[in-house]
């Protein structure tokens, strides 16, 4: 995949200034913005028709961008969620100190996080510095938009930027799994 490098810098520029974006993932087209931008997070959860009590995935360019989650972590239970990443992997570890804002986290004390290998992904976390929120970019019970032509047929008065690019392989969404129970919250 060739990377429009001037269109994902707008669309960095985009995230840092509290806006929303579109962008290509692994398997769907995603919504994403700056976790710790309230305004933000808000008008993705209302583009998706979907409550806040039910928290919202982050998603990063590194292991390091977590390091906040990741350090309270045994040395097994790390390695099992490092081994994962970059990837199509989403886990469900626990935030005791908060590290996530609560419009994030929803009614919850974890966290939804992944490191991407997706190209656009990547070069947005790295260009932020930080996660950036990632959920599917479709309302809540409606079949997930798969390509930039739909995101722009059906979003494009509702997002800030389009961040140029394709989907990556993945047939599915991140499989989601959390941590402390080992149970698969969504398959992927």
């Amino acid at each position: 995949m060739i990377l429009d490098i001037d269109m994902l810098n707008h669309a960095a520029k985009t995230l840092t200034e509290g806006g929303v974006i579109a962008y290509p993932t692994e398997a769907v087209w995603g919504l994403g913005c700056c976790p710790w931008r309230r305004e933000a997070v808000q008008r993705i959860l209302n583009i998706k028709s979907r409550p806040q009590e039910k928290g919202i995935i982050l998603v990063g360019v590194s292991e390091e961008q977590f390091e906040p989650l990741l350090a309270p972590l045994g040395s097994e239970q790390r390695q099992r969620v490092t081994d994962t990443w970059p990837g199509p992997y989403t886990w469900i570890v626990p935030d005791p100190d908060n590290w996530a804002p609560d419009w994030v986290r929803g009614q919850f004390d974890s966290v939804a996080i992944r490191v991407s290998n997706h190209p656009v992904v990547r070069y947005l976390c790295a260009s932020k510095g930080t996660p950036i929120v990632s959920t599917s970019a479709n309302k809540t019970g409606e079949p997930p938009l798969l390509t930039q032509k739909d995101v722009e047929d059906q979003l494009a008065n509702s997002v800030d930027f389009i961040a140029p690019g394709d989907t990556g392989a993945q047939k599915r969404p991140s499989e989601i799994r959390d941590l402390i129970t080992g149970e698969v919250v969504r398959e992927g």
